[in-house]
């Protein structure tokens, strides 16, 4: 489903929904009994976290799942999120996987009849606790609210204007643009038992940044096929220093580095002596191509489409010695693998969504006035006409110079 129809869904759907849903809560509180305050306070049993839409989110959500996992020991942790994504919360391996809930967003009727059967399935569940860590997007919030959970946390707009989901929330968490997301999610896990005013407020017991990164849980002999695998079909890399380049910009076009730059770095990747190869998805391989036509160079390679998993991806880095990447998936994903990683960020900010492994690097520039302009509060619809100038004015030459500071150390390592 195009992210277009999804806004439209959202908005014409989910916000008669959401005030429907407000207006019966308060119309119904003085029918309902008191809750005792044993029962109020009863550890929870069952734990649904909500995060739909966003790969890159999940891993950034990790220390969100290991304070969870601290927290309430004995519950068990249950997942919503769209099929697509599923994946990336595997390989994470935080919960069972039975307990990961899946719907299908590539259709209208897909979507409504998985959510009726995820509806039914939690309702069954009885969950004690629902988490949104969705960005006001208004789904979130409906299946917080009709999976019966007993406590439902999630972002709220509080004297912010705009942005509305009803009041379905009894503990409610301002959104923070000065503080990465990663720290938010942690957050969300810590208003479960706060009784401030708002929730947010009080010391993080750790921030994210000091939980344990997430790794690939590597099987026998995997990475040494998928390097074999690779050296079969291009036996003119071996030996090489190997940079992958993800040049797509996924379901936000505006996020991508143009092409032309790409195409110049890898001309300078590859004049140094290195092996550039283009990853993506299949229908990223026109813009591979035109790299390639552009580049001309046996040892510039097209591998979009090539993985055909995020496990094999994932892989892929295991072997490689630095990725450059548009903001997006993938370069959160390199959190997972040892390799080095270069972000490039415009109308997205580092500060919010950077990746929190240490062998990453953001690039960005800090002086312009426009950017970012994709946030929670537009729902990541930015004004801009495409013409993405705080992405076109990063400099070739400036990722080429941070390219050639890690290349060294990671060819002496490998040696």
């Amino acid at each position: 489903m195009k992210i277009q129809t999804q806004r439209a869904i959202d908005f014409w759907v989910g916000v008669p929904l959401c005030a429907l849903l407000s207006a019966f809560d308060r119309l119904a509180r003085p029918f309902r009994r008191a809750v005792r305050p044993a029962a109020a306070e009863a550890p929870p049993r069952r734990i649904l976290v909500i995060l739909l839409s966003e790969m890159g989110s999940l891993v950034l959500a990790s220390a969100m799942f290991q304070r969870l996992r601290e927290r309430h020991p004995d519950a068990a942790l249950h997942a919503l999120m769209f099929g697509k994504n599923r994946e990336v919360l595997d390989l994470l391996d935080v919960m069972p996987r039975d307990h990961v809930h899946t719907l299908d967003d590539r259709g209208a009727w897909s979507l409504v009849r998985d959510t009726l059967r995820v509806l039914v399935q939690l309702r069954r569940l009885q969950i004690d606790v629902a988490i949104d860590c969705e960005l006001f997007a208004r789904i979130g919030m409906l299946f917080s609210r009709l999976s019966g959970a007993r406590i439902r946390v999630g972002f709220h707009r509080h004297n912010q204007e705009g942005l509305y989901r009803g009041e379905l929330l009894n503990r409610p968490v301002p959104y923070n643009p000065y503080r990465h997301i990663a720290d938010q999610f942690l957050a969300l896990a810590e208003a479960i038992h706060r009784d401030a005013r708002p929730r947010s407020k009080g010391l993080l017991p750790r921030e994210a940044r000091d939980y344990p990164l997430p790794r690939l849980a590597l099987r026998p002999g995997e990475v040494d096929a998928s390097c074999r695998r690779l050296l079969e079909a291009h036996p003119g890399v071996a030996g090489k220093p190997l940079v992958l380049l993800y040049a797509g910009g996924g379901i936000l076009p505006i996020r991508a580095w143009p092409p032309e730059h790409y195409i110049e770095l890898a001309r300078a990747l590859l004049e140094r002596g290195c092996a550039v190869a283009v990853i993506g998805l299949a229908e990223d391989r026109p813009l591979a191509q035109r790299i390639g036509q552009a580049a001309a160079h046996p040892a510039l390679l097209d591998l979009t489409g090539w993985t055909r998993s995020i496990r094999e991806l994932l892989l892929l880095f295991h072997h490689a010695d630095l990725l450059v990447t548009n903001d997006g998936g993938p370069g959160q994903f390199a959190a997972m693998t040892p390799i080095h990683s270069i972000v490039l960020f415009g109308p997205e900010t580092p500060v919010l969504y950077g990746s929190l492994a240490p062998r990453s690097q953001s690039v960005h520039l800090a002086n312009m006035p426009c950017s970012p302009c994709l946030t929670a509060y537009n729902h990541r619809n930015s004004p801009c006409d495409g013409d993405n100038q705080c992405l076109r004015r990063i400099a070739p030459q400036t990722v080429l110079d941070r390219c050639l500071a890690v290349l060294p150390d990671r060819s002496a390592a490998a040696a």
